[in-house]
């Protein structure tokens, strides 16, 4: 009998995507395939401790979290497993408690999407499925992507990033400042956010001072971008070195915008996979989302997100997920499915190319010997 491999599924979080990060696992733990793979569930609450005795996800879920010993990973790539704390005769001993050969992190914003998670598993010597450290640092800060986009001649819409000390200390200089450039409407973002949490669209003054905030609560950086009036139109991408992406999808909100509640509460959005657009825009859809992905040396995933300007028919390049929503009825697996990739089939895919991606890294040599 083959030896199953062990995957470490880590979710929750320090973040405003706590909840979001839930769906999504369970979505993973009910659709990965059990003759392949031991799922050892870790979740992380809103205060950042781990947990992997009893049910995680039963603990995050009620808000019951026991006083058991606290879970965690060791930098030390000889170990490569979850670890848990243990009082030994008052001294603290770390026990092995599972041997891990994979870390799916389906976490999503800050301390599991942004690199921090990543670059543990990187110390850990642990292979693990999405981007590195890198791209997913530059996935995650919207203000950094719009630059290195900006910078490969990719189109964005015009924007402006804010910091929350200019906010407090100077807030009509920097209204002044954001009427000038950017004017109304207006989104107000955090820049290390995502799923919609902390956003909002301002259509003058009084609703501007809300929307920063608001954002600031959020985060240190915030991001106004012009508004458009568009189609937002979303492409998955998956693969290392040589992605391919799926067909183009078209969100139609219930709200004014794809806010929070569109997402995830009212369920009245609609999803049009493939995109209702001529055939030569869904090609650039496909083509822009995987230089995208290749500009940053993403790998594993990523949701691409466009607006299709409703008067003019420009293209405009918005966000790169690499840790996007990933609930069996997420738009990054529906757009797969319509692709010819089923749930389990993409979960596999991603599981394999983290272990690829890995052997890769390892090819590099970490000692230099001068000739």
């Amino acid at each position: 009998m083959t030896k199953k491999v062990r995957v470490g599924l880590i979710f929750g979080g320090r973040s405003g995507e706590h909840e979001v990060s839930l769906m999504s696992a369970r979505g993973v733990m009910g659709a990965i395939d059990k003759d392949r793979y031991e799922v050892v569930p870790i979740g992380i609450t809103k205060q950042g401790r781990w947990l992997a005795a009893g049910d995680p996800m039963e603990a995050l879920s009620s808000g019951v979290v026991t006083a058991s010993s606290p879970a965690l990973l060791l930098a030390e790539p000889s170990q490569r497993g979850l670890m848990r704390l243990e009082d030994r005769k008052q001294a603290l001993r770390a026990v092995q408690v599972s041997q891990l050969d994979v870390v799916f992190p389906i976490l999503h914003g800050p301390y599991g999407e942004d690199g921090t998670v990543q670059g543990l598993l990187e110390l850990a010597g642990i292979p693990y499925v999405g981007a590195g450290v890198a791209a997913s640092a530059v996935g995650m800060d919207k203000a950094l992507f719009k630059a290195i986009m900006h910078a490969h001649g990719l189109p964005v819409v015009p924007y402006l990033v804010v910091k929350r000390k200019e906010w407090e200390e100077e807030p009509e200089q920097t209204i002044a400042q954001i009427e000038a450039k950017i004017g109304y409407g207006c989104f107000v973002k955090p820049a290390n956010l995502g799923s919609s949490v902390g956003i909002s669209k301002a259509h003058h003054r009084a609703e501007l001072c809300t929307a920063l905030t608001r954002a600031a609560c959020y985060d240190r950086k915030l991001l106004v971008e012009m508004a458009v009036d568009a189609r937002e139109i979303e492409v998955s991408v998956l693969g290392n070195d040589e992605p391919i992406a799926s067909v183009p999808g078209e969100i139609v909100p219930c709200n004014e915008f794809y806010d929070y509640s569109a997402k995830y509460l009212d369920g009245e959005s609609e999803l049009l996979i493939p995109a209702p657009i001529p055939p030569d825009i869904a090609e650039l859809v496909r083509r822009l989302a995987m230089e995208a992905f290749l500009a940053i040396d993403c790998a594993g995933m990523a949701r691409v997100d466009f607006l299709l300007d409703r008067q003019t028919g420009k293209l405009y390049l918005s966000e790169l997920n690499t840790l996007p929503g990933f609930t069996p009825i997420s738009m990054y697996p529906k757009l797969w499915e319509a692709s010819g990739i089923p749930y389990t089939e993409l979960i596999d895919r991603l599981i394999q190319l983290a272990l690829e991606r890995h052997a890769d890294k390892g090819r590099s040599a970490t000692e230099y010997q001068a000739s």
